[in-house]
């Protein structure tokens, strides 16, 4: 039988979502529920593709379309997410969406379609697979056993939080996990989500996003966002105060995250993606993870080269400053109308 691509339709998404648990190629941000989040968050129009053979789902891609003044127009798989692009069952369901993909990219007129892949699809595209890493590591079977398989220094930056008194708690107000992690964007001069995103993914993925928050004497010091899929845990959304440094807070805050999830049975930790020789990219290499290049690709239709949204760019440094000496009240007020840009 000849596979049909069509798009996601009401009632389907049980039958996505069971497809995207059991193939090795979707992750995390194939899930459905990514398109209600990006439609009622942001506005982004969505291009859920489903294929199917026979009756039966063999692949998805999820699409999203990004109108930005700052970027252009783009159809991407996905906005917001580390990993993205085709997954599916085998090479003509794989060849099907991709086809699909690229009429609707032309139809819509966008100026580019971009698929964010882990390993390379389209070796003859345009791609960057020189900016992001993603660090992933399989975690052992118990809590001893994880903690020596830090390195020795990051072991002792543990243990100088377990010394400061510091205690970690699931989070049951976003707002507080907002709050702290508007103020730790701010200080990089980023814009910040808006705080109806964060409601909206708990609500979307329930007991799959859960936020966890390190306090030192009931006062929060960090505080980070996790997603929760198959035999992977995904710390994401990740922020602290000023004095978070000081107290070892973000060496804390992981290693609680690692020790719960593998007390709960989860076995690889992802430690999501870093911009390569920056401040966090050593940091997950301090732990003992190994960079993974990511394969960015783009198929260009009305633009010469490959978009540069890095805040690592020159251009945009001037931009970070200014950000940077806003109001927090103000940068707060403006970062949602201009994080819906970015993608």
């Amino acid at each position: 039988m000849a596979v049909r691509v069509a798009a996601l339709e009401d009632g389907d998404e049980a039958r996505w979502d069971a497809f995207v648990l059991r193939s090795s190629e979707a992750t995390f941000f194939h899930r459905s529920g990514w398109a209600r989040v990006l439609r009622e968050v942001f506005g982004h129009a969505t291009q859920y593709l489903l294929a199917e053979r026979d009756g039966e789902v063999v692949g998805v891609l999820p699409l999203a379309r990004v109108r930005s003044w700052l970027f252009g127009d783009a159809l991407v798989s996905t906005p917001f997410c580390v990993y993205g692009g085709l997954a599916a069952a085998d090479e003509e369901a794989r060849a099907a969406l991709d086809e699909e993909a690229q009429r609707c990219a032309e139809s819509l007129g966008v100026e580019h379609l971009e698929y964010r892949h882990r390993t390379p699809v389209h070796t003859d595209w345009p791609r960057r697979d020189d900016l992001y890493a993603t660090f992933r590591k399989a975690m052992e079977p118990d809590e001893d056993a994880n903690f020596q398989a830090i390195p020795r220094k990051q072991r002792r930056m543990v243990r100088q939080g377990i010394k400061a008194g510091l205690q970690a708690e699931w989070e049951t107000d976003l707002d507080r996990f907002h709050a702290i992690y508007a103020r730790s964007v701010h200080r990089l001069g980023t814009p910040v989500f808006p705080r109806r995103y964060f409601h909206a993914l708990a609500e979307v993925f329930g007991d799959d996003c859960r936020v966890l928050t390190v306090s030192r004497e009931g006062r929060p010091v960090t505080s980070v966002l996790n997603f929760y899929f198959r035999d992977e845990v995904l710390p994401y959304y990740g922020g602290g105060l000023a004095e978070a440094r000081e107290v070892a807070g973000y060496d804390f805050l992981y290693w609680e995250v690692m020790r719960r999830a593998c007390a709960e049975g989860y076995q690889l930790f992802d430690f999501g993606r870093s911009k390569r020789d920056t401040g966090a990219y050593h940091f997950k290499r301090n732990w003992g993870f190994e960079p993974q290049a990511l394969s960015y690709e783009y198929r260009l239709y009305k633009r010469p080269d490959v978009p540069d949204h890095n805040p690592l760019n020159p251009r945009y440094q001037r931009a970070i400053r200014i950000w940077q000496r806003l109001p927090l009240a103000v940068a707060n007020r403006l970062g949602p109308l201009v994080v819906r840009n970015l993608g």
